[in-house]
């Protein structure tokens, strides 16, 4: 969702050491811009940062990205970052732009995991392309990922769920395991790291939604 337009985030976000300004440079060379061979995984659709920034500190051996769209979002995200608890990770590092383009951004098999979390479902049938987990976006995922690179896409909206369990048949990816409700499938559910929007809508008793799906060869 959307949040009320802040008139210091863009300057903010062009400030901050995390933020790489200009990614369609840095496609190709990510390695470089961590300084190591480490695996990279990105989230797409990061909201305010809380799973990204988690991930990071629990896996110092795997460099993330998190992107978002909106920069009055992405200040959120690095305002998290500037705390006592995140502020001394180097594992991280975070772009605003479209999903759509991120063919321009990483290079083929440059990435190894793909996060998508509580995603837009845009309901309406004519937007059905829009949705990160539709087919159009799943060959945009399947130029960047490495051999055997994964999406792991988690929502409380099970009509979202649903289409997108279609739509990964469709693309002839590998479904590897999915659950309708994610914190009592015990396998799963190991090493799970919440969203803001999965601890809201868990204590609402609302289940979580999950599926893991592999690029097709």
């Amino acid at each position: 969702m959307r949040l009320r337009n802040i008139p210091h985030a863009e300057g903010v976000i062009q400030m901050h050491r995390t933020v790489i300004k200009r990614p369609e440079d840095q496609r190709g060379c990510w390695h470089q811009v961590f300084g190591d061979r480490h695996p990279i995984y990105i989230e797409i659709g990061m909201g305010k940062g809380q799973f990204i920034l988690n991930m990071a500190k629990a896996h110092p051996d795997v460099n993330f990205i998190g992107i978002e769209r909106y920069s009055s979002v992405l200040l959120r995200a690095l305002e998290k970052f500037d705390t006592e608890e995140y502020e001394a990770l180097t594992n991280i590092r975070f772009v605003c732009m479209d999903a759509r383009n991120v063919e321009e951004v990483f290079a083929p098999e440059e990435v190894d995991k793909i996060f998508l979390n509580f995603s837009d479902p845009w309901p309406k049938a004519r937007h059905a392309k829009r949705r990160l987990t539709s087919t159009e976006f799943l060959e945009r995922y399947e130029k960047i990922l490495a051999q055997g690179g994964r999406v792991e896409f988690k929502t409380d909206n099970t009509e979202l769920f649903n289409f997108s369990l279609e739509q990964v048949k469709e693309a002839g990816w590998y479904l590897e395991k999915y659950t309708y409700d994610l914190h009592h499938q015990e396998e799963m559910n190991a090493g799970n790291i919440m969203t803001e929007y999965e601890e809201k809508f868990s204590l609402k008793g609302n289940p979580i939604n999950k599926l893991i799906a592999r690029r097709k060869d």
